[in-house]
């Protein structure tokens, strides 16, 4: 991706999330509400990193180094494939324990890719969903 495509959507993920999801080992992102969203969009790893106690299990379980992961920073993109309720035999794609995933919505993921270099997006996020690299009034 030489240029920035602005008609595509970023969704701000928390590291260690964001990397994992990159690598392919996280291929569903737990949230509390559904979306009706399928395709391809930008992911953004947001400036604070997850504080649940999943996300430690998940460095340490992965040897991922927190302090050296990217963040305000796109850093690919990835397919939203469906979206749906959270079962128990979610754990493992999530990387949340199952106990957690009660009332929970499955954003399942797919073919991540990473850009060759991370991008500072244009414009300030505002809440999970946002173009980087456009104005939200440009259309």
């Amino acid at each position: 991706m030489s240029h920035p495509d602005p008609d595509l959507i970023a969704l701000g993920i928390r590291q260690p999330w964001a990397e994992l999801i990159m690598q392919g080992v996280k291929t569903i992102e737990v949230r509390t509400v559904p979306i009706a969203i399928r395709g391809c969009i930008y992911v953004y790893a947001s400036r604070q990193p997850s504080d649940i106690p999943a996300a430690q299990q998940a460095i340490r379980q992965h040897e991922l180094d927190l302090a050296a992961l990217p963040t305000v920073r796109v850093i690919g993109t990835v397919e939203i494939l469906d979206c749906r309720r959270c079962t128990p035999a979610d754990e493992e794609a999530s990387l949340v324990p199952a106990d957690q995933l009660k009332d929970r919505y499955a954003w399942v993921m797919g073919n991540a890719q990473r850009l060759p270099e991370s991008l500072p997006p244009a414009f300030r996020p505002f809440g999970i969903w946002f173009y980087p690299f456009k104005r939200k009034s440009d259309g």
